[in-house]
């Protein structure tokens, strides 16, 4: 599936949705992670056309942190996240009684621009993506690459990719990227920069990896983990994929919630490229 045309075209179809306005019980705004947008979209379509009565989900993006500080404000009743609530959030927002709903599980990849990865560059370690990042190696040829300057591509600090990438990378989910020339902001963006480019490097789900951006293999040890290859379960960097609500859900967020955790809303995940709920322990 194609995440951009996708993503454009669910947006449209809960825009026109909102048009009829039903009753403020049958409308529901879920915000945050881009990661967890295009499968709640298509749960939200899919929870419409079920429904048997009319009803309004939009869908809005904006990354984790926005996912959290939505349902806890409650500028939405439900948020979507690609990482876990820190413990700063916990706090923060302790009147909220924040609940996580996890909806199923996604891998992040290092992912390089095509040129790149036909160049030679199919795999890296951990202390050369940390290096990269760091600043320290600032050409491909270091790597085994071509003789070209590396454009490092970070995200905003509040993003769900991000902190699972700097988890694991630097052990610090937000650690920072003295070496990055770009920060960008949704998976479709950052999508769309490495694509542009012949000498990037950055961070995103698997489920952005396309014929422009190619997913490298992590190097632990002596084993080599694929990140583009879709069989591949053994790979480093996994993080759950949810929804939040303020304390338990009620009405409209309740039932959309458990259509999500239902099997057709589990296949649903699993036919995105993500790994359902009851996949967890193979991801881990």
């Amino acid at each position: 599936m194609k995440i951009s045309g996708f993503f454009l075209a669910a947006l449209l179809c809960h825009a026109a949705s909102t048009q009829a306005a039903p009753a403020a019980e049958n409308r529901l705004l879920v915000m945050g992670s881009t990661t967890v947008l295009p499968v709640a979209s298509l749960a939200a379509e899919e929870f419409t056309r079920r429904s048997g009565r009319e009803v309004s989900i939009t869908i809005n993006p904006g990354g984790s942190g926005v996912g959290v500080n939505s349902a806890a404000t409650g500028r939405a009743s439900i948020g979507m996240i690609s990482r876990e609530i820190s413990s700063d959030e916990h706090k923060r927002f302790a009147e909220a009684r924040l609940k996580t709903h996890v909806i199923g599980h996604d891998r992040v990849a290092c992912v390089v621009s095509s040129e790149i990865y036909q160049a030679g560059v199919q795999s890296l370690s951990r202390e050369e993506i940390r290096a990269i990042y760091q600043g320290t190696i600032t050409n491909w040829k270091e790597v085994g690459g071509p003789d070209r300057e590396i454009v490092v591509v970070d995200k905003e600090r509040h993003r769900g990719t991000r902190h699972a990438f700097m988890r694991y990378v630097f052990g610090d989910p937000t650690a920072r990227a003295p070496g990055a020339r770009l920060v960008t902001g949704s998976n479709n963006e950052e999508q769309a920069k490495i694509a542009a480019s012949d000498a990037a490097v950055g961070m995103l789900s698997t489920a952005w990896i396309s014929d422009e951006v190619a997913g490298v293999g992590i190097r632990e040890g002596q084993a080599v983990l694929v990140s583009n290859d879709a069989s591949q379960i053994a790979y480093p960097i996994v993080r759950p994929l949810s929804l939040v609500t303020a304390g338990e859900p009620a009405g409209l967020a309740r039932e959309f919630i458990e259509f999500m955790l239902a099997p057709a809303g589990q296949a649903l995940v699993e036919n995105f490229g993500y790994y359902p709920v009851a996949a967890a322990d193979r991801v881990r």
